[in-house]
């Protein structure tokens, strides 16, 4: 398959779809880490931030491998279903910059347990889009979700 022809990276919908889809199941359901693998360029970054228990923003970096050793026991354990909520994109040349707010469930259909923002950055090789890095961010009382529609 070329990947003009694949879906999971011909089009900028094709991997925000594959993102949220990869890391979706059942507790205990082997996620398909090549699949995650193929959506991300060498040296990619995947950025969690939360708050820290003395109140200070936190940011840990992880390449893909770290990423996976990081989640893997929490995949095994819980239910983890992430939904895309709504989308903003910003394209310029060969990059995008893409805002999508996700709501997480432990079954699909249920009430979220979580909401919050990926800020995802693509780039455009002239055959397949990349994911360079993916930063997130949960929402709390003093960090609503906004409208990305606005």
């Amino acid at each position: 398959m070329t990947p003009e022809s694949d879906p999971d990276v011909a089009s900028i919908d094709g991997v925000i779809r594959a993102l949220y889809e990869v890391i979706s199941g059942p507790a205990g359901a082997p996620r398909d880490w090549s699949r995650e693998r193929k959506l991300l360029f060498p040296g990619a970054r995947l950025i969690p931030t939360r708050i820290g228990p003395k109140g200070e923003p936190v940011a840990d970096m992880f390449d893909v491998d770290g990423y996976i050793a990081s989640r893997s026991a929490m995949f095994a354990r819980d239910s983890f279903f992430e939904e895309e909520l709504e989308r903003r994109t910003f394209l310029f040349g060969n990059i995008a910059h893409i805002l999508s707010s996700y709501a997480l469930s432990r079954a699909p259909g249920e009430k979220p347990f979580v909401r919050g923002i990926n800020s995802i950055q693509l780039f455009h090789d002239g055959a397949r889009w990349w994911v360079l890095s993916i930063a997130w961010d949960s929402e709390r009382p003093d960090n609503p979700l906004p409208n990305l529609s606005a």
